[in-house]
């Protein structure tokens, strides 16, 4: 499927919300992840490519974030702690680790967070702040997949403990009855 550049990132955002695009493996499990956080708005899921070497489209979400409801330092921890942010392996392409920006600021903003939350890993984190050039959304068919397929064994095995997760440590932030 070829990468675009899809207006929905460069589009106005409403007064208060940053934008961002996060690559943590399947964008099924990450979609899942934050579809069920308080200050997450129009969240997407696709493909997100960046500049060389990154410009292969890789699995991933586009959300915009309401900062006086979920700080961006929660939002990058829950991320780091949701996927294999310290592994590498052979499928990093299409599954790319990745905080995806748009401009300077959250370039800076996002390293700086991330390298302040490293210590609570016992791993280095080899998620990459790189910028966003196109996002191209999935097949319609896949979109909410977790909460329209909560039997599936996918969803069993891989979603299902990251959603169990943020209900031991982050229940405060999630919305009512996840």
């Amino acid at each position: 499927m070829p990468l675009i550049a899809d207006s929905c990132i460069d589009a106005p955002l409403q007064p208060g919300l940053v934008r961002i695009g996060l690559g943590g493996g399947c964008h099924w499990c990450t979609e899942a992840v934050f579809a069920s956080l308080t200050g997450i708005h129009n969240l997407r899921q696709g493909f997100i490519s960046s500049t060389p070497p990154n410009d292969v489209g890789s699995e991933a979400i586009l959300l915009d974030i309401d900062e006086c409801t979920i700080p961006l330092r929660v939002v990058i921890e829950v991320h780091l702690r949701t996927h294999a942010s310290t592994s590498a392996h052979s499928l990093r392409t299409r599954y790319r680790s990745a905080v995806y920006i748009n401009n300077d600021e959250m370039q800076q903003r996002c390293s700086a967070l991330i390298k302040s939350i490293e210590d609570d890993f016992a791993k280095p984190i080899i998620t990459t702040v790189i910028p966003m050039v196109a996002f191209t959304p999935s097949d319609p068919r896949y979109h909410d997949y977790y909460y329209s397929n909560p039997d599936k064994p996918f969803c069993n095995t891989y979603i299902d403990p990251k959603l169990a997760l943020l209900r031991r440590e982050y229940r405060h932030i999630m919305k009512p009855n996840q």
